[in-house]
């Protein structure tokens, strides 16, 4: 799974019509999420710092709601964007959702697992295992 990492408002420009996850290493105003879904209409997920989601207005809140995208909180950790502009979440992660899975956990004792064994939030992986 691929989410493209954007580190300003001016780069939302640049992106492409068909990318679905996307993380914002800056505090976007509810115009750039409004751009930002203009921009991408398949978005599926938007995934911010949390000290950023507290700051996201209810009205945001709401519109992405209404159009089926989640907000995730969470980082991007190690990622350098001077190298990839996407971050990945390797196949690990997924075979280990399957594993714990067939080993009859329940998601939340999965999530809880998860978010010991990698840096990932528990709000990225219960998109993922609900995707």
């Amino acid at each position: 799974m691929k989410i493209r990492v954007v580190s300003s408002k001016e780069e939302i420009d640049t992106l492409k019509i068909n990318e679905e996850i996307v993380h914002l290493a800056f505090r976007p105003s509810n115009k750039d999420i409004f751009k930002l879904i203009l921009k991408c209409p398949e978005m599926k997920a938007i995934h911010i710092p949390s000290s950023y989601k507290r700051t996201i207005s209810s009205s945001a809140q709401m519109y992405l709601s209404m159009q089926n995208i989640a907000l995730l909180e969470g980082d991007v950790w190690g990622h350098r964007k001077d190298i990839n502009e996407y971050s990945e979440v390797s196949q690990h992660v997924f075979d280990r959702i399957k594993e714990l899975k067939e080993e009859g956990l329940s998601d939340e004792d999965t999530i809880e697992r998860l978010v010991r064994e990698t840096r990932l939030s528990p709000d990225f992986i219960t998109f993922i295992i609900s995707n």
